[in-house]
């Protein structure tokens, strides 16, 4: 049992991690850039920021699979999204350093993301 819940949020870990990775710095990477100069700022993209990042796929893993033990697939999905993805958002909007021209490909991908996120929990526990 442990080793299946293990195996599961490190797949859902990895699938975040790495979609995260090539969204933000493969696909929308200018995009960030642009709009860090724009404030007079660097975009961060050092190890440590990958590792938070990383840090930060692993609680959402570990969210996707505590709400899928109550919850079915479609609202530990619309949950889990609602309070990782939409709510961090809303933070970094509020802070100003979010580029919004990046919205209509970010949320369309982290729908994907979020949903084989709690598919992979579903689908290994």
């Amino acid at each position: 049992m442990m080793k299946k819940t293990l195996l599961s949020i490190l797949l859902a870990t990895t699938w975040i991690s790495l979609n995260e990775f090539v969204r933000n710095e493969l696909v929308l990477k200018t995009s960030w850039v642009g709009h860090y100069g724009q404030l007079g700022m660097s975009f961060p993209s050092e190890p440590i920021n990958g590792a938070l990042w990383g840090a930060w796929s692993l609680v959402m893993a570990i969210v996707f699979f505590a709400l899928s033990k109550n919850f079915s697939l479609w609202e530990s999905f619309a949950i889990g999204w609602l309070a990782g993805y939409a709510a961090m958002w809303v933070v970094i909007g509020n802070l100003g350093v979010l580029p919004m021209d990046i919205l209509p490909v970010a949320i369309p991908w982290s729908l994907v993301e979020a949903f084989g996120a709690v598919y992979v929990i579903r689908k290994f526990r």
